[in-house]
């Protein structure tokens, strides 16, 4: 039986006076792997970042509606941001490693949750590196600067950072945009062999990325959600014409 983990109901969202999001109704299920896809500007990304409150950090943002994960209210007031992000992780587009070691990188999230002892972090950092599928390149290299290393293998860094507070939800933000197509299928490679693990919610511009790893997609468009369904329905008989013009390249 599918078991929900987040579920989002009448979400919007205002930049100012100008509402970005119209009313989104999206549930997730544990262990799937849902694409958000849509033309630039449609509010995919600015969704995504709702759900562990990242538009907290802007101070002209106004986001309304219930999320709930877990059966606990995200927005709530009481709400520890900090254990939050540990829970819903997030990847951007562009790799983002910290400016030291692979080692620390990856060991970050857990510092700041508590103190760990070496041999736990040891333990951690070489999980975490194994299951964002790049522990064999830098094992050898874990106090080299995580900058020093490839886009792709930053990316897959940032991925286990990520994974090392084990998170139940990773937020994917374009996470192969900025990467060449050998490293955007290693970073591919690693979602599907993490999808036994955790939810996964990804952004992406790529059809063909969405059709081969997500079970379900959401199709957005001028902030609203025009469809909803598992990933083969929308790509091959959707039910809405603005989703297959979309699909079909007219248009975005």
């Amino acid at each position: 039986m599918t078991q929900k983990i987040l579920t989002t109901e009448n979400v919007h969202l205002y930049y100012g006076k100008k509402e970005a999001l119209h009313g989104i109704n999206l549930d997730f299920n544990k262990n799937d792997i849902t694409a958000l896809i849509g033309p630039s500007g449609s509010g995919k990304s600015t969704y995504l970042r709702a759900l562990n409150r990242m538009h907290d950090l802007t101070d002209y943002v106004t986001v309304n509606g219930t999320f709930m994960f877990n059966g606990n209210d995200i927005y709530a007031p009481n709400t520890d941001t900090v254990a939050l992000r540990q829970k819903i992780g997030m990847v951007f587009q562009q790799p983002n490693p910290f400016p030291f070691s692979i080692y620390d990188n990856v060991a970050f999230g857990v510092r700041t949750a508590g103190k760990k002892s070496k041999a736990e972090l040891d333990e951690i950092v070489e999980k975490s590196l194994k299951q964002a599928a790049i522990w064999d390149e830098v094992k050898d290299n874990l106090h080299k600067s995580a900058l020093s290393i490839s886009g792709g293998q930053q990316q897959r860094v940032s991925i286990a950072r990520a994974l090392a507070t084990n998170p139940e939800i990773l937020l994917l933000d374009e996470p192969t945009a900025a990467l060449d197509p050998g490293s955007a299928s290693k970073v591919e490679n690693t979602m599907m062999q993490l999808r036994d693990q955790l939810t996964m919610i990804i952004v992406t511009h790529s059809m063909a990325q969405a059709s081969r790893i997500s079970d379900k997609t959401a199709f957005f468009m001028d902030g609203e959600l025009v469809e909803f369904n598992h990933t083969k329905k929308i790509f091959l008989d959707p039910d809405k014409q603005e989703t297959q013009d979309y699909i079909s390249g007219r248009f975005g």
